[in-house]
């Protein structure tokens, strides 16, 4: 429809054209002495726009002739870097192939054809990493340490093959030297979080670790075990020294002490270190919120200062749970320390009797050792003994074929 238009329209200038020079009559007198010359004024009109167009186009075709040069090398480079494209996406796919011999030549085609890229060098870095040719690796690294706009990327690809290299020494460099960048990405982070728990630099750990959580990186059910793992250990690096032990803890934060596991891994220590007061408070207040057997058991370490005022507070958690073997067991600890002999031994044994555990055994075999009562003390020790053995029997049948 376009087109029928600008054709309607070219006939009507035409038309127009026509008509207008049917009218003109004038003419026009050219001298150039001694020569005369005398034309139609529609002719000269005619002859002036030829002349135009014709220098219009000498000029146009002068123009690219001038510029053909240029324009071949232009659409070199173009070619050149098109082929360059191609074969770093060739290199990316076969290094994903898991085909690094392959992704390394791709690589190092890309490499020579766009002028010593920077990211096809560290595509081959991968590659040749990957092959476990350290020299061509370290190569071409060096390659690509020539393009300061890759820095960063470069930094991060040396911390990550070092990491999986198990060099984590040369992570953690590395991963020190990005720490001067403004920007730490997610992945950073987390090569710094193997790089800290291959050192076991746990404070370090941490310190990642709850970055991670804050920015989504982590879940909860994630960062958990990380943090338990890490408080744990710091914790038992302070074994024997009782205050900087407390400063420790009480520098944790309260949503990551609310962590069971951690409380029962970490409450024998804490007594250990003459800060049973603070491990009552706390599984107090855990077990208050919701029972657990087996924090219930580490209450009876609680004792050492007012081991009266635990077994009065045992005794009320025990109208509620009569039968949990935990409990009765952390009562007849108390009772112990309270030196309160019958009832330690009632309660000793009634735990024994709901679930038997060497530490209830042991406990009534030091009993009855107390009172010279050496058969029961025997039977007792046989029965942690056989306790003992059975622990130790599970896992290894547990790995045992199924019977077909």
């Amino acid at each position: 429809m376009r087109g029928l238009l600008w054709l309607i329209a070219l006939f009507a200038a035409a038309v127009g054209v026509a008509m207008l020079a049917r009218v003109n009559d004038g003419y026009a007198l050219l001298v150039l002495s001694p020569y005369r010359v005398q034309v139609s004024l529609n002719l000269l009109v005619l002859g002036l726009i030829a002349l135009f167009l014709a220098s219009y186009f000498v000029l146009r075709v002068v123009t690219r002739a001038v510029r053909l040069p240029g324009q071949v090398v232009a659409y070199r480079g173009r070619r050149r870097k098109e082929k360059s494209a191609l074969a770093l996406r060739e290199a990316f796919r076969l290094h994903l192939e898991g085909r690094y011999a392959h992704a390394l030549k791709q690589a190092k085609k890309a490499y020579d054809l766009a002028d010593e890229d920077g990211v096809a060098a560290l595509m081959a870095a991968r590659a040749a990493h990957a092959l476990r040719d350290d020299t061509r690796y370290r190569e071409w690294l060096g390659k690509a340490a020539g393009d300061e706009r890759l820095r960063a990327a470069r930094l991060m690809t040396e911390a990550e093959m070092a990491v999986e290299g198990r060099r984590f020494d040369e992570a953690a460099e590395r991963i020190r030297t990005l720490k001067g960048s403004d920007n730490r990405p997610v992945a950073t982070l987390r090569l710094a979080l193997k790089t800290a728990h291959a050192l076991e630099n746990w404070e370090e750990l941490i310190r990642i670790a709850r970055q991670l959580r804050k920015h989504k990186a982590l879940s909860k059910e994630q960062a958990e075990p990380l943090l338990r793992r890490a408080h744990l250990a710091a914790l038992r690096e302070r074994d024997g020294q009782h205050e900087a032990i407390a400063r420790y803890w009480e520098g944790i934060p309260a949503e990551e002490q609310q962590d069971r596991r951690l409380v029962e891994k970490a409450a024998p220590l804490l007594v250990a270190n003459g800060q049973g007061a603070t491990v009552r408070k706390m599984l107090e207040k855990l077990l208050d919120e919701q029972w657990e057997s087996d924090l219930a058991r580490l209450y009876g370490y609680c004792g050492e200062n007012d081991a009266v005022a635990c077994l009065n507070r045992g005794e009320k958690w025990l109208k509620a749970h009569p039968d949990d073997g935990g409990l009765l067991y952390a009562l007849g600890r108390l009772c112990l320390s309270a030196q309160l002999w019958g009832k330690a031994q009632s309660y000793l044994e009634a735990s024994a009797s709901v679930a038997p555990t060497v530490d209830a055994h042991l406990a009534l075999a030091q009993l009855s050792e107390r009172f010279e009562r050496p058969e029961e003390a025997q039977t007792h020790f046989r029965r942690a003994a056989q306790l003992t053995g059975a622990a130790q029997q599970a896992p290894a049948l547990a790995q045992l074929p199924a019977p077909e």
